[in-house]
């Protein structure tokens, strides 16, 4: 949960806490696929995967990007979140760690601009993104 951050608190080059995730599961995938609705037999038939290529499961892009939300709004209340957009980079397998990561770019008044990545346990670049929030002042 997110704790009441004023802007004069924040600053450019500020970092917000790291997140990371457990490593992806089978049981995860199906109850993020159950939830969303997204049946892709990507996300759960390793055999299907293998079948288009692409070696076997991979995790439902948007589950990795409610990873980087909730990294986003375990920092800032979001409330008061006015913009966030993600780039997805590499697929997110099965038994990877995700690890989000944050930085303040801009800060103009009470407004403030932080770069997002998520990476793998290789270090590998799941996605890349922002979010632009306009922050209470005392």
């Amino acid at each position: 949960m997110s704790q009441a951050i004023y802007s004069d608190e924040i600053h450019v080059g500020d970092v917000m806490p790291v997140l990371v995730k457990a490593p992806i599961d089978k049981v995860q995938l199906v109850k993020y696929a159950g939830a969303s609705g997204d049946f892709n037999p990507l996300h759960f038939d390793p055999d299907y995967g293998k079948a288009v290529g692409i070696g076997g499961t991979i995790a439902h892009g948007m589950l990795i990007m409610g990873f980087v939300g909730q990294a986003m709004t375990n920092w800032i209340a979001k409330k008061y979140i006015r913009k966030f957009g993600v780039r997805f980079a590499e697929m997110t397998k099965p038994g990877d760690v995700v690890t989000v990561t944050g930085v303040v770019k801009e800060k103009t008044g009470k407004r403030i601009v932080c770069d997002l990545e998520a990476k793998n346990q290789d270090g590998k670049l799941l996605i890349v993104g922002s979010f632009e929030a306009d922050l209470p002042s005392r």
